[in-house]
């Protein structure tokens, strides 16, 4: 009885916090690295720990909204992480002439690349289940 009390007062706590769900996200990520460094397995450690939310939510052992709360405030600082590029432009004022514009036109062009793919394979998979499932 005491264990079923305890498990809902953290479900609510954690549902509510978006501090927790953050570090609960960083412990996924933590975890990942853990096993991307025991395995030796050549995929970042983020990236297998985000696997482990994606297995966690498909299967249902762990709920979005578990995570929401803290996915978005991660996601509206994201500006502090583009900090320390600002910094670099600003230690290298080359970046504000030619070779500025050169990198600007290789990052867009490789952006639009990647979405365009991206986009197209969507489709692609979508239209295939579509003409499956008919």
């Amino acid at each position: 009885m005491f264990l079923r009390k305890f498990l809902i007062i953290l479900r609510r706590t954690i549902r509510h916090s978006r501090l927790i769900q953050a570090g609960l996200l960083a412990g996924f990520w933590a975890l990942g690295e853990i096993v991307a460094h025991a395995t030796q397995i050549p995929v970042p450690g983020s990236v297998l720990g985000l696997f482990l939310v994606l297995a966690l939510l498909a299967c249902g052992r762990l709920q979005a909204i578990h995570l929401r709360r803290g996915a978005n405030w991660l996601l509206a600082d994201m500006l502090l992480f583009f900090v320390p590029a600002v910094l670099a432009v600003l230690d290298h004022p080359e970046f504000m002439g030619f070779m500025g514009l050169k990198l600007l036109v290789a990052v867009v062009a490789g952006t639009l690349l990647v979405m365009s793919a991206t986009a197209l394979c969507v489709e692609f998979y979508c239209r295939r289940a579509f003409h499956d499932a008919e």
